[in-house]
């Protein structure tokens, strides 16, 4: 049943801040454009709605919202700047951007540009990397929560994240939730989320970055036929459309940066924001110290690996060919090669890592190690990769089921047979 809010005339003023209009209301209160007196600057406050003023947990949750948006300073996170009360309700002063949500850039303008949907993407992963640098989880990442507004400079579109109402300490208590309740928007929250969001991890908020961004390019909200039961059974059980069945313009690699990070299995998805932008773009997030290949030259890669016999064998080659070498199978003996055997690294000197610690070659260890474990090949991340069967253990084939006229033909031989036991064992009798 739907909540009868209680809106209120809006005051002239809040302290030194002059009152100039509603921007919108939100989930806990209406959101006006006020202008500060002491130095000119336009601001963003959030009054609480009247029903909610006398709800301590309310009153709890907003200050939490202020002491949480107050401590990240970055600019892909919308600033907590002033809080206070007016007439027995607390009020939030925030940054002011000129923008809208990204519900409506993706309502106009959807689905994205896969370049431009990523380029967002990342900045709101970068801002959500600074919070939980603070030990803070947002627990609500959604399109609404987002705001887009345009650089004054570049004329380029800025993604904000805001919305700190629902955000978690790690550290301390302070996520006022009750244990077995789940709070959040069900269409993008994890699914471990709806069981209990008191213990929310960063994993949960991968998986809504990475819900927010298959919106982005679908310009689909997952599972939004479902009601909360529904799209929680779907969640566990990763039941939702391949991003480029909706979209054929997105690419391989994204749909599969994408389906990772919404992985049921929390232990399957990216570790933190870092590694979700990787897996997005193919490249480390992290300074390296070699330097990039020159424009116009191809970058290269060095692989080592052993075989069965422990024999090292090594190859070069630019990163699009050593990829579709693995791919294929084209490394020498295919068969003899295995994930955790492979190394690479950018100089013949090394150092070599794995493949799955490694940005470029990570999709495809992960995707070998996902059909290894499918197909029942040995856990040293044998088995089939992109259709090339690589070495997996053989198992013994069960005996294909007999058809209808064979299991008729075998019932009537053992009955024959049971005949002919007793009527041997009779004719014994008389004769014996």
């Amino acid at each position: 049943m739907a909540v009868n809010r209680a809106f209120f005339a809006l005051p002239d003023r809040l302290g030194h801040y002059a009152i100039l209009g509603k921007i919108a209301d939100g989930g806990m209160g209406t959101v006006v454009k006020a202008r500060n007196d002491k130095n000119g600057e336009i601001v963003a406050i959030k009054l609480m709605f009247n029903d909610l003023t006398d709800n301590p947990v309310m009153h709890k949750r907003f200050e939490q919202e202020f002491r949480a948006a107050s401590t990240i300073d970055h600019p892909n996170v919308v600033r907590a700047l002033d809080y206070g009360e007016w007439d027995g309700s607390p009020y939030l002063v925030m940054e002011y951007v000129d923008g809208e949500p990204l519900s409506s850039m993706i309502e106009r303008e959807g689905p994205l540009n896969e370049t431009e949907a990523i380029r967002l993407i990342a900045q709101v992963a970068q801002g959500l990397h600074r919070a939980h640098r603070h030990n803070l989880i947002h627990r609500d990442v959604k399109p609404d929560n987002i705001l887009i507004a345009k650089d004054k400079k570049t004329g380029e579109c800025i993604a904000k994240l805001t919305d700190l109402g629902l955000v978690k300490e790690q550290a301390a208590d302070l996520d006022l939730t009750r244990t077995g309740r789940g709070l959040g928007t069900p269409h993008f929250m994890a699914p471990e989320q709806f069981k209990n969001a008191k213990n929310a991890t960063i994993k949960c908020d991968i998986y809504s970055l990475g819900a927010t961004l298959y919106a982005m390019l679908t310009k689909v909200t997952p599972f939004k036929v479902a009601n909360p039961l529904d799209a929680w059974m779907r969640k566990i059980h990763n039941e939702f459309a391949p991003v480029r069945e909706l979209n054929p313009l997105a690419s391989e690699r994204v749909e599969w940066a994408i389906r990772r990070s919404m992985s049921a299995d929390p232990m399957l998805r990216p570790k933190g924001c870092r590694e979700f932008i990787e897996d997005l773009t193919g490249r480390s997030t992290r300074k390296s110290q070699l330097q990039p290949a020159p424009v116009g030259e191809k970058e290269t890669w060095y692989l080592s690996w052993k075989d069965e016999k422990e024999e090292v064998h090594s190859v070069m080659g630019t990163l699009g060919a050593v990829r579709r070498s693995i791919k294929e199978g084209l490394l020498g003996d295919a068969a003899n090669i295995s994930d955790r055997k492979i190394r690479a690294s950018r100089t013949k000197e090394g150092p070599f890592q794995a493949l799955r610690d490694l940005p470029e070659f990570r999709d495809i260890a992960l995707t070998w190690i996902r059909a290894t474990r499918e197909s029942g090949a040995d856990r040293e991340g044998q088995g089939a990769v992109n259709g090339t069967i690589i070495k997996s253990k053989s198992k013994k084939r069960k005996a294909p089921p007999f058809s209808s006229a064979t299991r008729i033909l075998v019932i009537g031989g053992v009955v024959l047979l049971g005949i002919l036991v007793v009527a041997g064992g009779i004719w014994w009798s008389a004769n014996g």
